[in-house]
């Protein structure tokens, strides 16, 4: 792992490193914040999910996350949204390969060789994280943007019991349903639309839930509304008698700025589940 900056950020520090990244087979980016309580003792994490086009530093310079995850003393990880370098494959799209990664693991050629981003946020990174920082890896929660919301929700919901608690900011929820999905699980996936299944928020609703809280934020005013399709999720996590908070937020739109309004309750409904 080599130190790209380390800058002292609110009592902690805010840290942007590179490593080789079994998972990915590349060189892969992201930004760390350990709040001051990390240099007595490892701190509760809480994951940050990017969406189309961003890289690791969006939401580290936008979000303005770092002030309540230090007033509650828990540490954030802003992974990639995808791999990077020259010998990965792209797309001329935005929404299709490199910022795109769609945080699934691609079994279609050109993108299995590197496009295994569920693979690198639930093992890759957290290993890496667990080892090389002061971090309490029994206390995780997820939260993400727009495509970084569909992979919290998916990965929340999955097996693996990884997270005390989820949330989202404008999530795809229904991505099979949406061409904001479609699109990219065929490309990365395949054909076989029962391979889509276990990246679909709404699907993954329907058959297993969540065991924990939830809370997903969307603006009335998103210019992408009809492509998240918050309907869908609202109604599956309805028939499921799922634990969730699902807010509206009049006049917001898809930007950051909508997302560093509310940055504060997503990090305090975090932290509750995390010092819980």
């Amino acid at each position: 792992m080599d130190t790209i900056s380390e800058n002292a950020c609110f009592g902690g520090t805010q840290g942007v490193y590179s490593h080789r990244s079994a998972a990915c087979a590349c060189d892969m980016t992201f930004g760390l914040f350990l709040p001051q309580e990390a240099q007595d003792g490892p701190v509760p994490l809480l994951w940050y999910l990017s969406g189309l086009t961003c890289t690791h530093e969006n939401a580290m310079t936008k979000a303005g996350a770092q002030a309540w995850a230090a007033e509650h003393g828990i540490a954030l990880v802003f992974p990639d949204t995808s791999p990077r370098g020259e010998d990965v494959a792209d797309d001329d799209g935005y929404d299709l390969g490199k910022g795109a990664g769609f945080y699934v693991n691609a079994t279609e050629a050109p993108w299995a060789a590197h496009y295994r981003m569920w693979d690198y946020v639930m093992q890759d990174l957290p290993e890496l994280l667990g080892n090389q920082f002061a971090l309490d890896m029994d206390r995780q929660s997820i939260t993400g943007h727009s495509m970084g919301g569909h992979g919290a929700l998916t990965m929340a919901m999955s097996p693996q019991g990884q997270f005390r608690s989820m949330s989202a900011f404008a999530p795809i929820v229904n991505p099979t349903a949406s061409d904001w999905g479609r699109k990219q699980l065929g490309a990365y996936l395949g054909n076989n639309e029962d391979l889509w299944s276990p990246h679909d928020a709404t699907l993954c609703m329907r058959d297993r839930g969540f065991d924990g809280p939830m809370l997903i934020d969307t603006g009335t005013a998103d210019q992408f509304i009809d492509l998240l399709k918050p309907e869908a999720l609202a109604e599956a996590a309805t028939a499921k008698r799922q634990q969730i908070t699902l807010r509206m937020q009049p006049g917001y739109d898809h930007s950051y700025f909508f997302v560093s309004t509310f940055m504060e309750d997503h990090v305090a409904f975090h932290a509750e589940a995390l010092w819980a």
